[in-house]
């Protein structure tokens, strides 16, 4: 025969007749034998359920029973969190991510296909379904991959741009749509600045008429692996955008200056009016007097408003984002060989949003423009074989 089992109330109603039996004269061995219980049971019942009453008794049965649905809620939503927490892995953003993460999760959780699902918002049907593969788009995303692992500050604009130059015709629209769908990122909008303006509505700054109208020239501050600074000396042409020179030295002098600005204008031809901050290096009476005798007009910012400088401010900064943030110099040998990769890159290759996405000296063939190479910039069979024969 089985153990019995015996309700709260018929335990409470059991304990009870106990005490009554025990008031009357009767020791607990023998109330339990009345009973049809075990001393060890009377014990184990009053530790439980000693003091309480029949209507208690239920009462805490409902507890219980309550308990018991909180913690399957509680089980069902740590679930979803995990299911969560393991889709956010690789970032869906359309179906056909989702179904990549639906496939995720349940290889990592072994849950069912209708729960994961449901808790991430994919109907059944459209997981299901078989996708038609397309070798062309297949070679164009795998090519969009690839340009933004090596820029990996452009955004899709300017990789479309790239596309362009190497003969892949494909629309922008196109390009944001996978560009979005496999998760790359998108670099933030800078915060827009207020520009100094006359009471008339003129703006002070001289603006570029033409190629070698005015150039830019400024600093730029890094360091080597051994932690000695240098610093880079960037000239631009405003109307162009061209980077002229990038000259870094571990430091600069007023006669370091007029030698670069020297080499420039042997090459270019002086400029009508150069704009600088209020550096040292810029304002020495030796510059000012050398470019006077030149006949180059000096524009000169003022203190504390580098907006009003802001072609070359803006180069600096696309400098620093691209290239000197994600790069370890040992020696100024590198700096010199690596800055001048770039600055080629930059005049050569590099799509100018201002420029209607053009670089700003581009060539008639259009060369790898990182020394490392990437096989998404080489011209096709086609192109190649046209530039060979020209």
């Amino acid at each position: 025969m089985g153990r019995q089992r015996f309700t709260p109330e018929q335990v409470i109603a059991k304990l009870r007749e106990v005490d009554v039996l025990v008031g009357r004269g009767a020791t607990a061995v023998e109330a339990c034998r009345q009973v049809g219980i075990a001393e060890q049971t009377l014990y184990r019942w009053r530790k439980e359920y000693g003091g309480l009453k029949v209507d208690q008794a239920r009462r805490m049965k409902d507890l219980e029973r309550e308990n018991v649905r909180l913690k399957k809620l509680v089980a069902d939503l740590a679930l979803d969190k995990a299911i969560l927490q393991e889709a956010s892995k690789p970032r869906f953003l359309s179906p056909s991510r989702r179904r990549e993460a639906i496939q995720q999760v349940r290889r990592v959780l072994s849950v069912s296909e209708r729960r994961t699902c449901q808790v991430l918002g994919q109907h059944r049907s459209t997981q299901r379904r078989a996708l038609k593969g397309d070798a062309d788009e297949q070679r164009l995303t795998a090519d969009i991959v690839a340009l933004a692992t090596e820029y990996g500050r452009y955004g899709y604009r300017r990789i479309h741009a790239l596309l362009g130059n190497v003969g892949r015709r494909v629309s922008l629209s196109v390009v944001e749509r996978i560009w979005r769908r496999e998760g790359l990122k998108v670099p933030k909008r800078q915060p827009k600045r207020r520009r100094l303006w006359l009471g008339d509505g003129s703006c002070i700054r001289l603006r570029p008429q033409h190629r070698g109208h005015v150039w830019s020239y400024d600093f730029v501050e890094d360091q080597t692996h051994n932690g000695r600074k240098f610093r880079m000396l960037n000239v631009i042409d405003e109307f162009s955008r061209e980077c002229l020179a990038m000259v870094p030295l571990r430091r600069f002098r007023s006669n370091d200056v007029i030698d670069v600005l020297a080499d420039l204008f042997i090459e270019h031809g002086p400029p009508q009016h150069i704009r600088s901050d209020n550096g040292p290096e810029f304002v020495a009476n030796a510059v000012r007097d050398w470019l006077g005798r030149l006949g180059v007009t000096t524009l000169y910012i003022e203190p504390g408003s580098p907006w009003e400088n802001g072609y070359i401010e803006s180069f600096n900064a696309r400098l620093r984002d691209e290239l000197l943030n994600g790069e370890i110099f040992y020696n100024l040998v590198e700096v010199r060989a690596v800055t001048g990769w770039w600055r080629d890159h930059y005049n050569r290759a590099r799509p100018h949003s201002s420029l209607g996405y053009r670089p700003p000296a581009p060539e008639t063939v259009v060369m790898p423009a990182w020394p490392l190479g990437s096989a998404t910039l080489r011209l096709p069979a086609r192109l190649a074989s046209e530039a060979h024969i020209n």
